[in-house]
């Protein structure tokens, strides 16, 4: 027996038309949404980044690999992980599908994390993915871009994350359980170390060998991006999901798995 509303034919299509409306609605509220994410002015990068890539030491011109635009994912996995973070790994299941239409309009998609690239390797390797991932191990980048943070910064209670100061309220208790705790552990690290990381994604633009910063989002404004998101949000009982109250905006819940994990 369901314990969701059932009705008849002609009530759900009633109830359908209505929903269209709104959806109609929604896609074009997206639509004029696009068009102003792509109006923001470029912001030029004159500082000198470095990045370790299969291929040798990059800069992030050469991130571009040969295209004009470059969308990076900044992906959670800290110097100190042992592994890469489950909402980031569950992200990135889509990238390699995407990653040759996007190759074939002039955008290359990759990601960058500040593990060392021998671990983004090993990590790549075990999750079967092809896309460019490159590490920015010793440079300022993901702290740059509000995908990472010290410690001085973490243990002041107060960082800049999606274009405004959040309040991390008090540092975690010993003892006390947190249940972000057993995805810190599933990283190898504790966690204080697992949120100095956090995710979101960047767009660039290289025009003229000037490289520009067009465009990023953080927290739920990567929901988009998320195939399975989009896949569930539309099945009958949606995402079916338990959250995690006190990780705020930073990081997601652990109703999912890395996809060798099931």
């Amino acid at each position: 027996m369901t314990y969701h509303k059932t009705g008849t034919r002609e009530e759900w299509l009633a109830a359908r038309l209505e929903l269209l409306k709104a959806e109609k609605e929604l896609t074009r509220r997206s639509d004029e949404l696009t068009r102003q994410r792509q109006d923001l002015p470029w912001v030029r990068i004159d500082k000198e980044y470095r990045f370790e890539t299969d291929d040798g030491a990059a800069s992030l011109a050469d991130l571009f690999r040969g295209r004009s635009q470059l969308l990076i994912y900044h992906f959670m996995f800290g110097p100190d992980y042992t592994a890469g973070c489950p909402s980031c790994s569950a992200i990135a299941d889509g990238f390699d599908g995407f990653a040759v239409h996007l190759a074939n309009h002039d955008v290359t998609l990759g990601a960058v994390s500040r593990a060392p690239l021998a671990k983004l390797q090993a990590f790549k390797r075990r999750m079967g993915w092809s896309f460019p991932w490159g590490s920015s191990f010793g440079s300022d980048f993901n702290y740059d871009f509000q995908a990472a943070y010290t410690k001085e910064q973490q243990q002041s209670g107060v960082i800049e994350y999606n274009f405004r100061k959040m309040d991390l309220g008090p540092p975690p208790q010993a003892g006390k359980e947190n249940p972000l705790d057993e995805v810190a552990a599933g990283l190898g690290t504790d966690l204080a170390t697992y949120t100095r990381e956090t995710p979101g994604m960047s767009a660039f633009a290289l025009e003229d060998g000037v490289v520009y910063h067009t465009y990023s989002t953080y927290a739920r404004g990567l929901d988009g991006l998320w195939g399975m998101y989009q896949w569930l949000d539309r099945a009958p009982r949606g995402r079916n999901e338990t959250l995690f109250v006190g990780a705020g905006d930073l990081h997601g819940s652990i109703w999912y798995r890395r996809h060798d994990e099931y």
